[in-house]
């Protein structure tokens, strides 16, 4: 909520706030998130005790928690999932590196390298970590403008990933805090297999830490060769080769077997970014707390809170009590804001057809919320989503539970403008771990 002059308020209930819209006393600013302005109010005749937020930084998505604090006792007020795009960028650089490698192989006019005159500066980022920094503190500085921000909790992840890789205690020479290791792994093998049993795919039950190919039969250590299993499915495996395990089941054994050698990717962005998040925090001139990812757990734990990227994000730190949080949790989903190119590429790099110049069609573009409503056909209803627009004046709208082709711009209702973010709403309960 903002005053008159667009400083932010104290947030507010969304009855309270459909008050202030029918008394005609506030406008909407921004559809999502709902932000209005009040007309008759401003900052300085208001009492605004201010807001903080917690962050659990992630490798896929990054939990964002907006609360009030009063004597160690937190209450959440809104909840934001932020699912960053650092694969799809990884991808598109893969692929672009791909075709220029494979065009200074043809007989083509030569043309020197150029790798060997570029420098790299100081806290340089690869372009896959650089989203995920520059992501998060975009979204910091949008709520700062929307809601009174005085304080950031932030969870500091680290993953030892030579603990991790070695899969057991190191010691003397080998590793001078393999203490740590245990708990390295453990933590890893939840992330990594989604707190769910990789043979039976139960969750909310305790896991147990288990040997993919049976130690008894010469299997490692190694983080490779390890996988969770509740109590049942362990005791049922035992010391049985998982293939002869799961030879009725060769999807599951394929899935697991894939899994199994996925390398530590998104361990590694975690702790390549973390410092680089932490300066670019301090840089705001806000507070900024620490927390570890032990804390975080132990506070969840006090308050009965199931396992979510935003709720992690709410018990951050220091917390006597978590009086309660969002039911609906807000999935941003980070779209991009389209291409420069206008052509689309054969798979070596050619193009075979071209892309209209023209982004705008009917009042609308690609990326933009818009809210369809149909009387009758078959997706009559109330559509809410991103629109890819057409030429022809049929759209597609994506929503979330799926994607409806060929409504006429007729029926369309733009609701915000792009912004390089894909807007979702779920339960607390439902969102991808």
């Amino acid at each position: 909520m903002l005053d008159r002059d667009g400083k932010p308020l104290q947030p507010c209930r969304p009855g309270r706030a459909r008050r202030f819209l029918k008394a005609g006393r506030a406008v909407v600013v921004r559809h999502t998130p709902f932000v209005i302005r009040l007309t008759d109010r401003t900052a300085a005749g208001s009492t605004v005790a201010g807001v903080q937020v917690g962050l659990d930084p992630g490798s896929k998505h990054t939990g964002i928690a907006v609360f009030t604090e009063r004597d160690g006792s937190r209450t959440g007020k809104y909840s934001v999932q932020l699912d960053h795009r650092g694969a799809a960028i990884r991808d598109k650089l893969t692929a672009r590196s791909n075709y220029r490698r494979s065009r200074r192989s043809r007989k083509l006019r030569y043309r020197a390298p150029r790798f060997r005159n570029r420098t790299r500066p100081k806290g340089w980022l690869a372009p896959s970590l650089r989203h995920r920094l520059d992501t998060t503190m975009s979204w910091l500085a949008r709520l700062g403008r929307w809601a009174p921000v005085r304080a950031i909790h932030v969870e500091r992840v680290a993953f030892d990933t030579h603990a991790i890789s070695a899969g057991k205690p190191l010691e003397g020479i080998e590793y001078q805090q393999g203490t740590l290791a245990g708990y390295e792994a453990r933590q890893y093998l939840l992330e990594k297999w989604g707190r769910t049993c990789a043979y039976c795919g139960m969750a909310g039950t305790p896991l147990q830490v288990e040997h993919i190919h049976p130690k008894a039969r010469g299997g490692s250590d190694r983080i490779a060769n390890l996988t969770l299993a509740c109590r049942p499915c362990n005791q049922a495996k035992n010391t049985t080769p998982v293939e002869e395990f799961l030879q009725g089941k060769p999807a599951l054994l394929a899935r697991i077997l894939k899994q199994a050698k996925a390398p530590l990717r998104d361990a590694a962005a975690v702790n390549a970014t973390r410092w680089a998040l932490w300066r670019a925090l301090t840089a705001t001139t806000l507070p900024v707390a620490i927390g570890s990812g032990g804390r975080t757990k132990w506070n969840r734990s006090r308050t009965n809170a199931p396992k979510s990227h935003t709720l992690d994000a709410l018990h951050v730190g220091e917390l006597a009590q978590v009086t309660g949080w969002p039911g609906r949790v807000l999935v941003v989903r980070a779209t991009g804001r389209g291409l420069y190119c206008r052509t689309r590429t054969d798979r070596y790099g050619f193009p075979r057809l071209r892309l209209p110049r023209i982004k705008h069609v009917h009042g609308f573009a690609t990326g933009d919320l818009v809210r369809a409503t149909l009387a009758k056909g078959k997706h009559a209803g109330v559509h809410t989503g991103r629109v890819a627009v057409r030429t022809t004046g049929s759209f597609n709208i994506t929503t979330a539970t799926g994607t409806h082709q060929g409504i006429n711009h007729k029926h369309i209702r733009l609701l915000q403008r792009a912004d390089g973010y894909g807007y979702t709403t779920s339960q607390e309960s439902t969102i991808e771990r």
